[in-house]
């Protein structure tokens, strides 16, 4: 079946979980600079919740320019990096209104590592159903980026405990890897039309 359907319904869940995260930072009752102060951490907790989406949005995009279909176990697993990623607003808004307490950073982590484990299904999926000598597969390669990313989240997840902050900076660093854009994908797709 053709992945159009697919990549219309991810694309307008991401738009609604980015529409919910910033909905749910209130506006401050003051009209000076310090009564922003408070919205601190729940602006830092939007801020790297949305440079995670934008991550996640960025990488389906090349993951569906790599493939050509998708059938009802990829559909599935979609849905499954969805639920995972729709729990980020959640995650996110409890993190930043108790100023990243240790229990809310840790559940944050347990969001991220989880959505990572979904999207790691979701290509096993798709390469299952092109096969391993696929465009997608090729670009893939060892996917060592989404391995190391689920081990820094899991020590972070740890060190939260010791110190919230900590597991913080190792979220951040993950997403600091994601941003450099991936050009894996990039350079197999040009490189397939080229062959056509």
């Amino acid at each position: 079946m053709g992945k159009g359907r697919l990549e219309a319904f991810s694309d307008g869940v991401l738009a609604i979980i980015i529409t919910i995260m910033v909905l749910e930072m209130k506006v401050p009752h003051g009209h000076d600079l310090a009564s922003l102060a408070p919205l601190l951490p729940v602006f830092l907790s939007y801020l790297l919740s949305f440079i995670y989406l934008a991550i996640y949005w960025n990488n389906h995009h090349h993951l569906m320019q790599a493939v050509k279909k998708v059938n009802g176990a990829t559909l599935w697993a979609n849905m499954h990096l969805l639920f995972w990623l729709s729990l980020v607003p959640f995650a996110s808004g409890w993190m930043g209104e108790n100023d990243f307490a240790t229990i809310p950073v840790a559940i944050y982590g347990s969001v991220l590592v989880m959505a990572a484990i979904a999207y790691f299904i979701l290509t096993q999926a798709l390469i299952g159903l092109h096969g391993k000598d696929s465009t997608l597969a090729e670009a893939l390669g060892a996917d060592r980026k989404g391995k190391i990313s689920v081990a820094i989240y899991l020590v972070g997840i740890s060190l939260t405990f010791l110190h919230p902050y900590w597991g913080c900076a190792l979220y951040l660093v993950v997403a600091c890897i994601w941003l450099v854009p991936d050009q894996r994908f990039e350079k197999r797709l040009n490189a397939a039309k080229k062959e056509v």
